[in-house]
């Protein structure tokens, strides 16, 4: 195909490159071959795993110590009322 015509449905051509078809065009008598670098084309296989931020904090601990805190603090705001 032209560029002219990869340009035009260029998104439909990658879809189709992904999928594993053969996508080529010509430019200036140069033929090209368009190949995804992964096959991958799921979201979650591209997702990468990040560290935590406090790996050592106990997490059900913190969350009772917040839920405290909150509640204190909204006692004494409805104690002003």
């Amino acid at each position: 195909m032209t560029i002219t015509r990869f340009r035009q449905d260029l998104f439909q051509l990658a879809d189709q490159a992904i999928h594993g078809q053969r996508v080529q065009f010509v430019y200036k008598g140069v033929v090209f071959q368009v190949v995804p670098e992964s096959t991958k084309s799921n979201k979650l296989d591209r997702l990468v795993g990040q560290p935590t931020l406090a790996p050592d904090v106990d997490l059900p601990q913190a969350g009772k110590e917040l839920a405290a805190e909150m509640e204190a603090a909204w006692q004494a705001d409805w104690s002003e009322i």
